[in-house]
C-alpha cells in the first residue's frame, strides 16, 4: 500500500484519539484543532516521540465510552503551535490498526495495545468496478446536488478515490466506521456503492462540495 503501511516501528502501544465522526484512512489527511487539556498532552507527547496518534471513533457521547476496535493511525504532519497550549495540525492517515486491548495508563489521554492491519499488495479495481463506482457516484453528486470536479476525479488513483469518497462523504459516523473496517478497496468499493444507493433513496437534503 505504499506509504500507508508501517513496518519498521514499534506501533504495538498506542496513544488514542477518540473523536466522534472523525473518520481518517490511510493515504489521507485530516486537520485537527486540539483545545482540551488531555489531547493537548497527547499532541505534545506525539512530537516529542513518534508523531503517531491512533484516532479511533467512540461507540457512544458517555465519558471514557467503549471504542470501536477498528481505527487509524496517523502521522502529525504540519503542524502550527498556539497560544495556551492549543495546536493545528495535519493528520496523515498511515494505516489502520485494531486494538487489542486498552491499556492502564498514568496519561490523561487513552493509551491500548494495538495490531497494525496490512492491506491487500498492489491491490486495484478493475475496468468494470472502477466504471460501475464513477457511475454510481455521477448518479448520487447529481442526485444530491453536489459539485464535482470529474477531470480531476479521473486523474485519481483507486486507492486515493475510494478512500477520499469514504472520508468526506456525507454518510454518518456508523456508515464511515464500517467503511473504515472494510477490508481492502474492492470491499470498500463495494460498501461505498450501496452507501450511495442508499443515501440517493433516502433523499438526503444536506448538499457538499467534493474537490
Amino acid at each position: 500500500m505504499g506509504e500507508g503501511r508501517v513496518t519498521d516501528l514499534d506501533t504495538t502501544r498506542l496513544s488514542l484519539f477518540p473523536l466522534a465522526g472523525a473518520i481518517l484512512f490511510p493515504g489521507l489527511q485530516l486537520p485537527l484543532h486540539i483545545f482540551e487539556p488531555r489531547y493537548r498532552a497527547l499532541v505534545a507527547d506525539a512530537l516529542a516521540r513518534d508523531r503517531l496518534i491512533g484516532m479511533v471513533q467512540p461507540r457512544s457521547t458517555a465519558e471514557n465510552a467503549p471504542l470501536f476496535s477498528i481505527g487509524c493511525l496517523g502521522r502529525i504532519g504540519e503542524v502550527e503551535a498556539l497560544d495556551y497550549g492549543r495546536f493545528n495540525l495535519i493528520l496523515e492517515g498511515v494505516s489502520r490498526f485494531r486494538i487489542e486491548r486498552e491499556l492502564s495508563a498514568e496519561t490523561a489521554f487513552r493509551q491500548a495495545r494495538a495490531l497494525l492491519l496490512e492491506e491487500p499488495e498492489d491491490e486495484v479495481l478493475n475496468p468494470v468496478e472502477r466504471a460501475s463506482f464513477e457511475e454510481e457516484a455521477r448518479r448520487f453528486a447529481s442526485l444530491q446536488g453536489y459539485t464535482v470536479n470529474w477531470e480531476q476525479v479521473a486523474r485519481l488513483d483507486d486507492e486515493t478515490l475510494i478512500n477520499g469518497v469514504s472520508q468526506v462523504a456525507p454518510f454518518d459516523a456508523a456508515s464511515k466506521q464500517a467503511l473504515l473496517e472494510a477490508d481492502g478497496i474492492r470491499k470498500r468499493c463495494e460498501l461505498l456503492i450501496q452507501l450511495m444507493q442508499f443515501y440517493s433513496m433516502r433523499g438526503d437534503d444536506d448538499a457538499v462540495t467534493l474537490q
